[in-house]
């Protein structure tokens, strides 16, 4: 959350997962997301994607500084976007008194660039894919090898056809759920890459949209990782409460990289509000049972 003010020089912030990386982000569409939501002094913004801080550091022309020694002016949450009603209530912020909302969707470089996240199709590790899995905030959240150790094919062709886009859904489900039953649990990045490159019969990288080189598993990763986090119901919940707490006449601002998000946001600004759950697959495979039953 960031109380803007020009008067005021504030410090560099770096989020967790931005230090470890030792890597340095370089946040997308940076500057015309700032000329967009256009900020005032003495106004309240809400950066509901942080990450590396890329678009705050921006907004708020920071030095190399940590931001805690301006409190008051940039005060980090943690949080899914379903947790800011309670996150913003403890800082005394209620609904429409906000000036401007900034969305950036997806993942960013940084969880690609660490492998024990499991996001990445290129390094190997465990096939995690939770957003936080540091902090604690989602320690009763299964990963992607829980899923796969036990969806059912039908339901993982769902998934990997809706939230991957991804044609060959049918085949690829079928030959992990016959993999599984041969290794009882598929548990790294390079057994799943393996596993849909072998599927498929085909080089490491095929076409995009774009016609750019895409690896074959992407749509798989894609498809596992909004699965995983629920992300479409967030998105939709995160735009639904970014109404609810800016005042009258005030920007959002939302950068989407695919299709699925890109949907849900359009939805919303063009007055079509999504009620309910915008995901069109049941959660089911989270909770207890998955894992303990």
């Amino acid at each position: 959350m960031l109380r803007y003010s020009r008067q005021i020089p504030v410090k560099y912030y770096y989020s967790t997962t931005a230090f470890e990386s030792n890597s340095r982000h370089i946040p997308v569409l940076c500057t015309e997301a700032i000329n967009y939501l256009n900020p005032e002094p003495q106004k309240i913004y809400v950066d509901m994607t942080f990450g590396a801080g890329g678009h705050c550091k921006k907004l708020l022309d920071s030095s190399q500084q940590v931001a805690k020694e301006y409190e008051g002016r940039l005060t980090p949450l943690l949080g899914r976007f379903s947790d800011l009603p309670c996150l913003l209530r403890e800082q005394q912020v209620i609904r429409h008194s906000v000036d401007g909302v900034l969305f950036d969707f997806g993942c960013s470089s940084m969880q690609f660039d660490e492998s024990k996240r499991g996001f990445s199709v290129v390094e190997n590790g465990p096939l995690d894919m939770r957003m936080d899995c540091v902090h604690g905030m989602n320690n009763d959240q299964v990963t992607a090898a829980d899923v796969l150790a036990r969806v059912k094919v039908e339901d993982l062709v769902k998934i990997l056809r809706i939230y991957g886009e991804e044609k060959a859904a049918k085949e690829i489900a079928r030959a992990i759920v016959q993999v599984r039953l041969a290794l009882h649990y598929i548990e790294t990045t390079k057994q799943l890459d393996d596993l849909v490159a072998n599927c498929l019969h085909e080089t490491p990288f095929r076409l995009d949209k774009l016609k750019c080189p895409s690896h074959v598993a992407t749509k798989t990763f894609q498809a596992l990782r909004i699965f995983v986090n629920n992300e479409l119901n967030e998105i939709n919940y995160g735009m639904i409460l970014a109404n609810n707490y800016l005042r009258l006449q005030t920007r959002l601002v939302a950068i989407t990289f695919h299709s699925l998000e890109d949907i849900i946001v359009k939805c919303h600004l063009n007055g079509n509000v999504i009620d309910g759950l915008a995901n069109p697959i049941s959660l089911k495979y989270f909770g207890y049972d998955i894992v303990h039953d």
